[in-house]
């Protein structure tokens, strides 16, 4: 009877163990093709400890890029945990390296390149998603940060240069933009988009996270733009945290200036984390995907 019994537990282990690992986090290396006709993209795509198949989110990164000496940079990874701990996969998209550039930040023509091609880009990977049978097709969404979040705005908007046509059967559910770059009206309409000034709009909806004191992505222009979008009656909204700085997401930054790029009235971004903005956001960002993101 003790060796039956015996028995029963190293099977009952054996069963246990298997579905741990079965379901345990799992990081891969992946490539697909951008949307732009030309790039093939690189990025990592992390799943979740659960049953697939799993809700997404696409990383968008900012002007600084993906990685540094090869290694994802604190705000993308502790994201990518965070989102997956909450039960969705993440997708973060490397659009600088495949491109042979590096920081895109400041003035340049790699940055025109950036702006212009991103969209087709988020896109790229939405399709890329919808390819996986571990993904839900139906239940994606997308997080840009600084250039990354303007690139959000460009891709989610109604007359997105990058939406394929026609349309995929599903587009993109929800959408995040922590201080997002050419958030204005004047960014976001012609000439520098097909939108006439006033007309922008989109289905999908948005959320800013932004900081009063961010002297890089300026969040007033940002804040009027949203809040003209919202009059319309569009499905966006703007928190603006009063005491934080640009990438005040960031785990663990001292709040220090960069030493690029030099920004018009001459003085250098201030960055640095800002933990009661660091939390709210930690809270908010799940919830937003998970209201908008469904698991039913």
């Amino acid at each position: 009877m003790i060796g039956i019994t015996r028995c029963l537990q190293v099977v009952f282990l054996a069963l246990i163990s298997s579905i741990a690992v079965a379901f345990q986090v799992t990081a891969e290396p992946v490539t697909f093709a951008s949307l732009d006709g030309k790039t093939r993209l690189q990025a990592e795509l992390r799943l979740p400890a659960t049953e697939p198949p799993h809700r997404a989110i696409v990383f968008l990164h900012g002007c600084s890029g993906l990685k540094r000496d090869g290694t994802i940079l604190s705000t993308y990874s502790a994201w990518g945990k965070h989102l997956n701990d909450a039960g969705f996969a993440v997708l973060m998209v490397d659009s600088a390296t495949p491109r042979g550039f590096g920081s895109t930040c400041g003035a340049s023509d790699a940055r025109k390149v950036m702006y212009f091609n991103r969209p087709f880009d988020a896109y790229g990977a939405l399709a890329y998603l919808q390819s996986r049978p571990d993904i839900r097709s139906d239940r994606i969404g997308l997080a840009g940060w600084s250039q990354g979040g303007g690139i959000a705005l460009l891709t989610i908007v109604s007359q997105s240069i990058g939406r394929p046509v026609p349309p995929p059967e599903h587009d993109f559910k929800a959408a995040v933009a922590f201080y997002p770059s050419a958030c204005s009206e004047r960014s976001q309409s012609r000439p520098f988009t097909e939108v006439e000034p006033g007309g922008w709009s989109t289905d999908i909806p948005l959320l800013v996270l932004h900081g009063a004191k961010d002297n890089w992505a300026k969040p007033e222009p940002c804040r009027r733009f949203i809040e003209a979008a919202r009059g319309r009656q569009q499905p966006v909204e703007i928190v603006v945290y009063p005491q934080a700085v640009h990438s005040f997401d960031a785990p663990n930054v001292r709040l220090q200036r960069r030493t690029m790029p030099v920004l018009a009235d001459g003085t250098r971004p201030l960055i640095g984390t800002d933990e009661t903005a660091r939390s709210d956001a930690r809270r908010r960002l799940p919830a937003f995907f998970r209201l908008h993101l469904p698991e039913r």
